[in-house]
């Protein structure tokens, strides 16, 4: 069995937060731009720490991870293959039955808005399909 740690929230977003400023680049910025919008979409989200690294953001289950590349910063909504997406903002895993993703390029715009709504139906998806076994986060 793998042992995996456990991260306070507090712990996980001062992580969230050395991540980004390590970066110290347009993905630092866009990875701050993405947060502020989740944390205005859901006041209540739980910032968590997993994966060796790799941001993540939770309510009733993880909602998404914002992972940065060299060339991209990727947001990946746990659920995003069963979310209405009316203004095209996933454009990566496509394929996937049950992922999808955003990949934002240093130029890319994000339209805030419409990121915030996915956002929202992201987590009222969570809560209307619980897990068949516990998740972590709210």
């Amino acid at each position: 069995m793998k042992k995996t740690s456990k991260v306070s929230a507090e712990s996980a977003a001062q992580r969230i937060t050395e991540r980004i400023r390590e970066l110290g680049d347009w993905r630092g910025e866009r990875l701050t731009q993405i947060r502020a919008l989740i944390h205005e979409a859901d006041p209540d989200v739980v910032e968590e720490w997993k994966w060796m690294g790799t941001p993540v953001w939770s309510h009733d289950g993880i909602v998404c991870t914002g992972e940065s590349y060299k060339q991209v910063v990727k947001l990946t909504f746990a659920e995003g293959a069963s979310l209405r997406d009316p203004k095209k903002l996933f454009n990566s895993s496509l394929e996937g039955n049950v992922r999808r993703a955003i990949d934002l390029r240093e130029h890319d715009r994000l339209d805030g808005p419409a990121f915030g709504a996915l956002f929202r139906e992201a987590v009222a998806y969570n809560r209307e399909h619980p897990p068949k076994r516990p998740r972590h986060g709210r």
